[in-house]
């Protein structure tokens, strides 16, 4: 009767558990549409449902959608469910995937208690890596990455549970959805089968041979016919377009970011004593910072075209995910250190949640006090105590002062709701007290009533908070906005390419609603990197619009002279008829939308909305003699 009496708690508590892993995913996360890279993703998944699209210059020559499987089976879901219920329903599903596997690798490496934590945790964290936090791990919105992390760590569980042969084999089945991604997976597995020595061996030699090649090829005249580098027209366009590629361009910042990982891993493998979770910790360090070294030597080196193009520091991705996957079997263990324990506790939990503070110093501190703790006298012990009692009210009063701010702007405008409550929970801080405080209750009550209780109240949450996480700003490709447009799609042959300006979104417009090709767009230049072609054209094109408007893919540029201000928000100026004779004098611009009024033969559209007024020029008639005015 006991036992069944405990088995019963044991279920409840993990509902309550379960559910705090539910209202950290809506409160912090949720879905609010095709944002960022899903939108490109979309497009090329959209590109196989209607063959046309792949004239768009994006497509047209080498591209990131050559490299992966994901474009056709996301079509399929897309001519099936439609293209916003397709993302919607794919990002839950691999998100759910992603950290029930999780959860289990947590599960095999630090028990039960601590896998729920894990997956709390993983939601908090921010997980960004990159030039300019470009990527983070878990991301919000659908692309090929989201996928490829899901099977990756899925091989990571399957390693530890003793399935190597299948690991392998899914890791493998990953390199097809996401190459990028799915390389450093593999290759922590490889770390993970061979031992430390040989694995910090076979990083140096990766790391030598990046170097000779891009030596070689800069040095030697036949070298570049086998490894092609890129030339200054081809570079300075991926430079300007994608500065996160090259780590000489990243700033201090985008370094201590990138570096954070590395001290998590080393505070792990000092504190543990585990065996499995030490090598991992190696193997994951390992990994990382052979990545940033090849593309250290392919930015400085070459810059040889496969080096840039492999973004070998995308492998810090394993080393991010590996020491938030860690942190609760990390921290739980250290709090009972009686000297440093709890000051090192706070320091790793607001390295990773408080904005205000340097993540990077407060992981290296932490790992110093940890490295320093048995040389600790008896008087420094109870200073660090203070230090931690007086963290804690710096954090506290922080959190409270953001909340307040966040409520009384709310109530002078228009009351208290959902949305404010995300707002305060996104300060992170509170989501870190509230599961420290459900799992205390949790593991400190024998009776049932409690996770009950708990688990009633957090679904109270999730029903209130629902909402506000699935509100979307906007739809794509609906069929009331394509509709809406059918004027003006009836005009406009189906590789026809058209430009807005000025611009009002990233090339979606043009992309989903009227589903034809852009002639030039900030998601456009995504890909230059993979294509000289492609890169030159968009600098040609550029060119041709520069009556009209300044480059929008010179991003570099724009970050340095306005870094506030979004891509979108280039300098523009006002179409007349002298500025669209002059664009349209370029054979491969067929079509503009712009709101002003210039003469020419127009298709203005007239229904109430936010693109009323707009006007279609063709192209082909302003280059024709004798326009009509």
């Amino acid at each position: 009767m006991h036992s069944s009496s405990d088995g019963f708690h044991s279920k409840i508590a993990a509902l309550a558990l379960g559910l705090a892993a539910l209202a950290t995913w809506l409160l912090l996360r949720g879905y609010h549409g095709l944002l960022g890279d899903a939108q490109l993703y979309a497009f090329q998944a959209l590109a196989k449902i209607h063959p046309w699209l792949a004239s768009d210059l994006y497509l047209q020559n080498t591209s990131q959608d050559q490299f992966t499987i994901f474009s056709p089976m996301y079509a399929w879901f897309i001519d099936s469910m439609g293209l916003e219920h397709a993302a919607r329903s794919l990002t839950l599903l691999c998100t759910i995937w992603l950290l029930a596997a999780a959860w289990g690798l947590a599960r095999i490496l630090s028990g039960r208690e601590a896998a729920w934590l894990t997956v709390i945790a993983l939601l908090i964290i921010d997980g960004s890596y990159g030039g300019s936090s470009v990527f983070r791990f878990s991301e919000p919105f659908l692309t090929a990455r989201l996928p490829a992390e899901a099977l990756i760590v899925t091989s990571f569980t399957c390693y530890f549970r003793g399935l190597k042969p299948l690991a392998f084999v899914i890791a493998a089945t990953a390199l097809l959805v996401h190459p990028l991604i799915a390389l450093p997976g593999l290759l922590l597995l490889i770390c993970l089968s061979v031992s430390i020595r040989a694995a910090i061996i076979a990083a140096i030699a990766c790391a030598l041979t990046a170097a000779l090649v891009a030596g070689a090829a800069a040095q030697l005249a036949w070298m570049p016919h086998l490894f092609p580098v890129m030339d200054s027209a081809w570079l300075n366009v991926v430079e300007e377009r994608s500065q996160f590629l090259f780590l000489q361009l990243w700033s201090f910042r985008d370094w201590k970011l990138n570096v954070r990982p590395f001290f998590y891993l080393a505070f792990t493998a000092l504190a543990l004593q585990d065996a499995r979770i030490r090598r991992l910790c190696m193997a994951a360090g390992i990994v990382g910072i052979t990545g940033l070294a090849i593309s250290l030597i392919a930015s400085m080196l070459g810059p040889v075209a496969v080096l840039v193009q492999g973004q070998a520091w995308r492998w810090v991705w394993v080393a991010t995910f590996v020491s938030a996957l860690l942190l609760p079997a990390t921290i739980l263990p250290v709090w009972h250190d009686k000297r440093c324990g709890p000051l090192c506790v706070i320091l790793l939990i607001s390295g990773l949640t408080v904005p205000a503070v340097d993540g990077t110093a407060c992981a290296s501190l932490a790992l110093i006090l940890w490295l320093t703790k048995s040389d600790i006298p008896f008087r420094a012990g109870v200073f660090l105590r203070w230090m931690f009692f007086a963290m804690i009210v710096a954090v506290v009063v922080w959190t409270s002062v953001q909340s307040w701010e966040i409520v009384t702007s709310a109530i002078r405008k228009s009351g208290v709701g959902a949305a404010q409550v995300r707002e305060i929970f996104a300060l992170k801080i509170p989501v870190v007290l509230a599961a420290t405080i459900i799992g205390w209750c949790i593991q400190s009550s024998r009776s049932v009533w409690v996770p009950s209780l708990l688990s009633a109240g957090l679904f109270a949450l999730s029903i209130f908070i629902l909402p506000a996480a699935f509100k979307q700003s906007r739809t794509l490709a609906s069929v009331a906005d394509i509709t809406e447009f059918s004027d003006w799609q009836s005009v406009i042959p189906q590789t026809a390419t058209v430009f807005v300006t000025p611009a009002r979104d990233v090339g979606a417009f043009v992309w989903f609603t009227l589903q034809r090709p852009n002639y030039l767009a900030v998601d456009q230049s995504a890909g230059v990197v993979f294509s000289r072609k492609t890169a030159l054209e968009i600098q040609r094109r550029s060119q041709i619009l520069l009556p009209v408007s300044d480059p929008n893919w010179k991003i570099l540029t724009h970050l340095r002279t306005a870094p506030s201000k979004s891509a979108v928000d280039m300098p523009t100026r006002p179409l007349t008829t002298t500025t669209l004779s002059q664009i349209c004098a370029d054979s491969q611009l067929e079509f503009v939308i712009s709101p002003q009024d210039v003469g020419f033969d127009r298709l203005p559209h007239s229904i109430a909305g936010p693109w009323m007024g707009w006007n279609l020029y063709d192209c082909r008639k302003v280059r024709a003699p004798g326009p009509t005015k």
